[in-house]
């Protein structure tokens, strides 16, 4: 996704965005879901910024921070909040949380240097490559005058770009060993999210049952007793289980099924048959035991335990767009104006969707013909998933409007994929380890800022 390039340069990496700027570009399409808005150090702040009220507001160990810090990334906050249409909280309480983030980034930034963790010219040239890649700019060259045309100076946006490296790395170096999940853990996620149950014992039965009508008396019941451990004897003693379940059974099927229940978890077999049948080997028999219904003979054909998890499917829509990005040389209205045109040309004929995104479109997927693939619920951002929605297969959307720029969308085809067990699992690891690495995160994160000398300044008269 491309983001604007103080953004990119600035962005205050979160538990869950352990970005690895040196390495490939975070994502390549203009509408992929991205994570939530980062504040931004004052460098990367617009050019008019003043920077006369400028004060020390806080003291990190030695090391100031200052109130010119604090409204830049403040006013680049409501930028971004806005621009999600979120409305931003009380000036006050957004300065008080920009303020705590920019301590705790500073005492990080301590620690990380106390250690010895170094950001290399290299690395950091390599990080500057990615966001130009990810800008579609042709050079770092070229990135560097970008960024001087929104106000920032190089050597502000290195610094930043090197903070945020650091940072990165730190994080990754203090969290990353913790983070272990289990297989039983992976089991109880998959339990609680689908109702299945892996790792719960099952068993297959064969029943003969020997029906005892409602009133009978003692003589009958003896007498049906009787042939139940007669058929019982026959059975322990190696005759063929499904040809006395033909002869004996008074069962739904009358034995011509061979009796056999089916593989199904215990729980779902009645109490008194898993009772009778414990202690005994597959190819065992159990019984007679008496129910309401009469006697049963029980063999045990299989036991396993369910290690698979259930069959899960998952919506995908195979989609492509055409991005117009919003800027100086292009207001959202002349964008949108842009891309109506674009629609009537491919509802007409004049064109199709994949020669104008060829054209046209300022994104990575553009060579593609603006394909973006399959896609899973999620993965794009929500103006973009709901006009994603609501289209038939082959139909083109209006212009639709997002903070990267403006799309037009259409929907090339919708399927259902079933992930196999293994990609099950492998998707219940990944979040479970997400969730983990934020809960360490932020205890991470409150101890490092918890051995920090933080004095905090009142602003001058």
């Amino acid at each position: 996704m491309n983001r604007t390039l103080s953004s990119l340069a600035c962005a205050w990496v979160g538990p869950a965005l352990w970005l690895s700027l040196a390495g490939p570009a975070l994502a390549q399409s203009g509408a992929a879901a991205q994570p939530a808005a980062r504040p931004i150090p004052a460098a990367a702040a617009a050019g008019s910024t003043s920077r006369q009220a400028d004060y020390i507001v806080a003291v990190v160990n030695s090391e100031p921070v200052t109130n010119h810090e604090v409204r830049a990334r403040a006013a680049r906050a409501e930028r971004e909040m806005q621009a999600r249409g979120l409305p931003p909280p009380p000036a006050a309480e957004l300065r008080k949380e920009i303020l705590e983030r920019l301590i705790a980034e500073r005492a990080q930034l301590q620690y990380a240097r106390e250690i010895g963790l170094k950001v290399d010219a290299a690395v950091l040239a390599q990080a500057e490559l990615a966001i130009a890649r990810q800008n579609q700019l042709p050079s770092v060259e070229a990135l560097h005058r970008q960024i001087e045309r929104e106000g920032i100076s190089v050597r502000e946006f290195q610094d930043d770009l090197r903070n945020q490296v650091l940072l990165a790395r730190l994080r990754e170096r203090e969290i990353e060993p913790q983070l272990r999940v289990s297989d039983a853990e992976i089991d109880a996620f998959i339990r609680e999210q689908t109702g299945a149950q892996p790792g719960v014992p099952e068993i297959n039965l064969a029943m003969i049952l020997v029906a005892v009508p409602e009133h009978a008396d003692a003589a009958e019941v003896e007498r049906l007793k009787a042939r139940a451990d007669e058929v019982a004897r026959r059975a322990r003693a190696g005759e063929d289980f499904a040809a006395l379940a033909v002869e004996f059974s008074d069962a739904n099927q009358r034995g011509r099924d061979g009796g056999v229940l089916g593989l199904r978890p215990t729980q779902q077999y009645p109490g008194l048959f898993i009772q009778s049948t414990q202690g005994v080997r597959t190819g065992g028999i159990a019984g007679p035991v008496k129910s309401d219904a009469g006697f049963h003979v029980l063999k045990v054909l299989e036991r396993k335990v369910n290690r698979e998890p259930p069959e899960v499917r998952i919506p995908q829509t195979e989609v492509r767009h055409i991005l117009l990005k919003i800027g100086p040389t292009q207001s959202e209205q002349v964008a949108r104006e842009r891309l109506a045109d674009y629609k009537r040309r491919i509802q007409s004929g004049q064109a199709t969707f994949a020669e104008l995104a060829r054209a046209h479109s300022q994104d990575a997927s553009a060579a593609d013909g603006g394909e973006l693939g399959w896609a899973a619920p999620g993965q794009f951002v929500p103006e973009f998933e709901q006009a994603m929605n609501n289209l038939d297969p082959g139909q083109v959307s209006d212009p639709v409007t997002t903070r990267f720029g403006v799309h037009l969308i259409q929907v090339e085809g919708r399927r259902e994929q079933v992930l196999t067990g293994a990609e099950q699992r492998e998707l219940a690891r990944n979040m479970l380890r997400e969730k983990k690495a934020e809960e360490a995160f932020e205890t991470w994160a409150r101890e490092v800022r918890g051995r920090a000398y933080v004095e905090y300044r009142e602003p001058p008269n």
